[in-house]
């Protein structure tokens, strides 16, 4: 969970909303949906625990349509789109510490942190080629190496960096229009992809050992966990940095790691900021194919990313495809750009995931009955409909670019079902004759 999102959104988010109580406010709220999620998603995979995350739920509590529309989203948006922002994320931090870096080669600034960011992007993906075991160390190791990056940047921070507390102080006025609503909308929608990865072990559900108990500990503990670091992080970087100063900053942890303590603490720091941001890269590379790769087996994708590499045991087709989507996303748009096309496009499946477990209640099929059922489930999906609706009057642009990707997926899902019904008809027929 802990990736780009933290480390790039809340100076983007202050340069939006100008206030930094009211940025607080949104991460604590924006934690609190994720551990909704979590609640209900840890029913929904003790219950179901294959993977494909939503796509296996909503196939089997809906219709195969809507698994595939999640799969879809999934495969355009829902992890390509992360993986993009994440490389981005790292190139940011990485020409941050660099700068001198940023014109070799007779290229602009903007040229070399895109080379950058595909360089990135094919590594990890050639890292999760060689299997599981050796993706899962790396993974882990990132993981030991990022959270204890951050925690040590907070104890540091608090107890010896140079802040002031008159930041929280600053008056700026908050209306109650629409306007203001749109923007917080579109806020928590940005938010919301900091804290994506809640419902990462749902797509590797099959892969965990014990699921039934271990799956719903993992996406809760998880995001208590991150929500309370998020929250530390921002009130650190408020302390270290006006509000003013702030706005549209992307690598907000090396401006406030300067404020702190001074520029050569800045360079170390977004340095390490930019390797932490490996971890959460990597975390996507892992779990986007075994999605793929689950629709391709179903016969609703392409079967070539189905197939698995007779050595390392993993959907190289699938990893290596994902690796080229992403890598036109990062051509292809801006950094705030891609939050906004990935968050609209992920927002909506979870949402129907979260509806499937009052069927899933209802039909007594539940093996792992979590507290706070129906109204953790109902704020959820009221909150995150809410987000919807006001980041795409916000931002309608790539919100309609988000819809219109995602219903493009519907004449594909027919296409694939003909596909299969021919298949299979060919295999029955051939089978009789013989």
């Amino acid at each position: 969970m802990i990736g780009a999102g933290i480390f790039t959104t809340s100076g983007l988010l202050m340069g939006d909303i100008g206030n930094p109580r009211l940025l607080l406010l949104l991460w604590v709220v924006g934690g609190v949906l994720a551990l909704c999620g979590a609640l209900s998603y840890g029913e929904l995979g003790a219950a179901m625990p294959q993977a494909g995350g939503e796509y296996n739920f909503l196939s089997k509590l809906f219709h195969p349509l809507y698994g595939f529309l999640s799969g879809w989203a999934s495969f355009i948006a829902g992890f390509s789109a992360p993986i993009a922002a994440s490389a981005i994320g790292f190139s940011e931090y990485f020409f941050r510490a660099f700068p001198q870096l940023g014109s070799t080669m007779d290229l602009s600034m903007d040229t070399n942190k895109k080379l950058v960011s595909i360089f990135v992007i094919l590594l990890f993906s050639a890292v999760h080629l060689r299997g599981i075991k050796f993706g899962a160390k790396v993974q882990n190791y990132l993981t030991i190496f990022k959270v204890a990056l951050v925690v040590g940047l907070l104890i540091v921070g608090f107890l010896w960096g140079k802040g002031d507390l008159s930041h929280f102080t600053d008056q700026i006025k908050i209306t109650s229009d629409f306007g203001s609503w749109k923007t917080a909308g579109l806020s928590l929608m940005w938010i919301m992809f900091a804290y994506s990865g809640w419902n990462a072990s749902v797509y590797v559900g099959s892969e965990i050992k014990n699921p039934r108990k271990n799956l719903a500990k993992s996406l809760i503990f998880g995001t208590l966990i991150v929500t309370l670091l998020y929250v530390l992080l921002n009130i650190l970087f408020i302390y270290a940095i006006s509000p003013v100063d702030m706005k549209g900053v992307i690598a907000i942890g090396g401006l406030a790691v300067n404020n702190l303590f001074g520029s050569s603490t800045d360079t170390v720091i977004s340095l390490l900021i930019s390797f932490a941001l490996f971890s959460s890269l990597s975390a996507f590379i892992i779990i986007g194919p075994r999605v793929y790769y689950a629709m391709a087996k179903d016969g609703y994708f392409f079967k070539f990313l189905a197939r698995v590499h007779p050595v390392f045991k993993v959907p190289s087709k699938a990893i290596l495809t994902q690796a080229l989507v992403s890598i036109i996303l990062v051509l292809s748009g801006t950094f705030d750009q891609i939050l906004t096309y990935m968050g609209f496009a992920l927002g909506i499946f979870p949402i129907l995931a979260v509806i499937g477990l009052f069927k899933l209640r209802k039909s007594g099929h539940s093996v792992l009955k979590l507290p706070g059922y129906p109204w953790v489930q109902v704020f959820y999906i009221v909150i995150s409909l809410s987000i919807l609706i006001l980041a795409f009057f916000e931002r309608p642009k790539e919100s309609s670019i988000a819809l219109i990707s995602m219903l493009a997926g519907i004449p594909i899902f027919f296409a694939f079902k003909y596909l299969q019904h021919n298949t299979n008809s060919k295999a029955s027929e051939n089978q009789s004759e013989n």
